[in-house]
């Protein structure tokens, strides 16, 4: 059985934004990213399409896919991501709105 530690942890809740609790820069557009590439990944394995497959869908080459199955998302813009959900088959819709606290507006990206 494991013994109490002597010692405290302090434990910090969570922003919502791993990359905004690692002090990343532009945390915002890379949760977004992020996102949007697990909406892609998902519509990919769901439609159980290969690798080279689904190149072809989204008109890039099939490294790039690898580089987004594995989330290496340095080459890729928001809006390219965006594209590329559009040309699976989803929908996006973007509403902007009065942030309701103080401080800076965010960025929300929901996947259903």
């Amino acid at each position: 059985m494991a013994r109490p530690s002597k010692s405290a942890e302090k434990i910090e809740t969570s922003s919502g934004n791993v990359f905004a609790d690692l002090g990343l820069p532009d945390a915002a557009e890379l949760d977004t990213k992020v996102r949007l590439a697990v909406a892609i990944n998902r519509q990919i394995t769901s439609r159980r399409l290969t690798q080279a497959a689904a190149a072809q869908v989204l008109s890039i080459n099939q490294p790039k896919i690898s580089a987004l199955k594995h989330y290496l998302l340095d080459g890729f813009s928001v809006e390219r991501l965006m594209t590329f959900l559009t040309a699976l088959g989803s929908d996006i819709e973007i509403r902007i709105r009065p942030h309701a606290g103080r401080g800076s507006g965010r960025i929300l990206v929901q996947a259903a």
